[in-house]
């Protein structure tokens, strides 16, 4: 205050050094310094994370079981811990994440990893440099068929191919967004069975809170998605699972936290912080004995809104299909696995860009691992993990074998990518 302002406010000079004193005090608690960064608790500088340069964050998430990792990051307090203020944003359909992560309007996202290299070649949508700061989970989604088809017989890719060819109609799979994951394992599985994604079947994109309702109404015969709208449909007598997605890949990635490559080179140090709160988040969710309450949490209407226990069962690797079968799945949705799941190997988006590619979403073939680079913040990733104790791979491109027996190997992505029978 000036003089005037002072004098207006009756405040006498005692008050006004006793206000001063708390209102620097509050300040300094609170982390602020000059030029607007902030300063770090003290377990963020034991981190090695230099000031925060925005400590105010709206990290997006779409209600699935896998945006546990993000919701419990903020829950247990982790994000503050890193020096970070994040609201979480429960967002209507991946279209929105993208639109919201283009426009600014969110600074990262629980996000397809398919969706993050799509924006960023311009596939379907607005071109913009993008980054993957860490995988967030590996395994946990499924192929649900309706109870129409399992009444014609088709509970299987190979008894559906047959129907397929046998009983001619319009068949309808949905699956959640062009570029992304689960419109990849869709097509993957329908192909290994000899039906062609593209020729034999319609697809359409449906928003994964949507799936179960637009089952419920005949609007599908069919959808990819992630858990828990596969178990919800089983919950509700509506439909079954003909396969998980590990059971096509097993550890296959799947969520990646995702942002732009500008809020990364503006923001190295928040983006860093980012990544500590979630690992630890992770390490959190992957302990078994923590599942039940982590359900809990996720499954309020705040997030992902589906009674607990049709999360946790899957969650704890407890599977039931809707035909009778029930298993103990050793492959469950994980988030952590010391490290291994949140690692961000180039290999992974080297598979995702093969697929771009042999369904006609890429025009021609690129540089498959040299795109991956540009996408993938393995240098960021890799020192926020061992300022953690986090071990960290020293190869970031591996080898990995589909449930058909297809080798993919990055080295060879474009031989890959031309290599399948059934291709746009």
């Amino acid at each position: 205050m000036n003089p005037i302002e002072k004098a207006a406010a009756g405040l006498n000079s005692a008050e006004l050094s006793r206000r001063d004193f708390l209102r620097h005090s509050l300040m300094a608690a609170a982390g602020v310094v000059a030029g607007g960064a902030m300063t770090l608790p003290t377990s963020a500088s034991a981190a090695g994370i230099g000031p925060i340069e925005k400590p105010d964050l709206t990290i997006g998430f779409i209600p699935l079981t896998d945006c546990a990792s993000v919701v419990m990051a903020s829950e247990l307090g982790l994000f503050k811990k890193y020096g970070l203020n994040v609201t979480v944003s429960k967002e209507a359909s991946w279209a929105a994440v993208r639109d919201k992560l283009v426009l600014g309007q969110l600074d990262a996202a629980h996000v397809l990893y398919g969706l993050v290299y799509g924006v960023h070649l311009g596939i379907g949508g607005p071109k913009k440099d993008m980054a993957v700061l860490m995988n967030l989970n590996y395994n946990g989604q499924a192929i649900t068929l309706s109870n129409k088809l399992k009444e014609e017989g088709a509970t299987t890719g190979e008894s559906l191919k047959k129907l397929v060819a046998q009983k001619k109609r319009e068949y309808t799979f949905a699956q959640t967004f062009p570029t992304g994951t689960h419109a990849m394992w869709l097509y993957y599985w329908l192909s290994a069975h000899g039906i062609d994604p593209m020729q034999d079947v319609k697809t359409i994109v449906i928003p994964p809170p949507q799936m179960v309702a637009n089952m419920r109404v005949g609007n599908m015969d069919g959808y990819c998605v992630g858990e828990p709208w596969n178990a919800r449909a089983v919950f509700d007598k509506i439909g079954f699972t003909a396969t998980t997605t590990q059971g096509i890949w097993k550890n296959h990635p799947e969520k990646v936290l995702g942002t732009t490559k500008e809020f990364v080179t503006k923001y190295p140090n928040t983006a860093k912080a980012m990544i500590c709160a979630v690992l630890e988040a992770s390490k959190h969710i992957d302990a078994m004995a923590n599942r039940a309450k982590v359900s809990e949490i996720i499954g309020g209407k705040s997030y992902v809104n589906a009674p607990p226990p049709v999360i946790l069962g899957r969650m704890q690797g407890k599977y039931e299909d809707g035909l009778g079968k029930t298993w103990q799945d050793p492959d469950y949705m994980k988030f952590f696995m010391d490290g291994e799941v949140n690692f961000p190997y180039l290999s992974h988006g080297a598979w995702f860009l093969t697929q771009h590619r042999r369904w006609g979403l890429l025009k021609q073939d690129i540089d498959y691992v040299g795109v991956a680079k540009q996408i993938n913040q393995i240098e960021l990733y890799t020192d926020a993990a061992k300022s953690l104790g986090v071990a960290v791979p020293t190869n970031p491109l591996k080898t990995e074998t589909l449930f058909d027996g297809t080798v993919f190997d990055p080295s060879k992505a474009a031989a890959y990518a031309s290599g399948f029978a059934i291709k746009a």
